[in-house]
């Protein structure tokens, strides 16, 4: 699928992506006795509903329905490897949906306030190798003490929150110092 087309596909997928899964879950509820060829026939029947309402054309519902056949196979494979449930498997949704709620808070909140707090924290904290976003850091490598997803710089500059998680604060797990020029 190129971009162009990726894009034209977004304006109701969401929407209609999960209309779809509310319908497969009504119909599995209804069955009761649920097989994997049950599963199917729902996500089937869900896609031709779908493109009844002529919201989208027949590629963009069988498209949908394919996603939907992959996120529960993932989930159902996931359950019987791990033997987890549902809760399990959505966790990094779940701290997804946490950080964009906590975004939303803070783009309402007044950043100086937030700035005085993160601040006020910092000089609290007797541990001197964490590091709020923001603060000017040497070279080294920084992990985000939320998410773990590692941080290079390459070179002294303003640390900024965490690409995977967008949380502000980080420890050091290098210590080198780089070397001194003409030494």
């Amino acid at each position: 699928m190129t971009e162009p087309e990726r894009r034209h596909l977004s304006g109701q997928a969401l929407k209609v992506y999960n209309r779809m899964l509310e319908r497969v879950q009504r119909g599995l509820a209804e069955a009761g006795d649920i097989t994997v060829e049950g599963v199917r026939e729902e996500i089937r029947q869900a896609v031709e509903v779908e493109y009844a309402l002529e919201e989208m054309t027949r590629e963009e519902a069988d498209l949908l329905g394919a996603y939907l056949a992959r996120d529960l196979e993932h989930l159902l494979h996931f359950v019987g490897d791990t033997g987890e449930g549902l809760t399990e498997w959505l966790q990094l949704d779940i701290s997804l949906i946490e950080h964009q709620l906590a975004d939303m808070l803070f783009s309402i909140a007044d950043k100086t306030r937030i700035d005085t707090l993160e601040l006020n924290q910092k000089l609290a904290n007797d541990d001197v190798s964490h590091y709020i976003s923001g603060e000017v850091a040497t070279a080294g490598m920084f992990r985000c003490l939320n998410c773990g997803h590692m941080k290079c710089l390459t070179a002294t500059s303003h640390i900024e929150p965490c690409e995977a998680c967008n949380s502000h604060y980080f420890e050091r797990v290098t210590s080198r110092w780089p070397k001194e020029a003409g030494g």
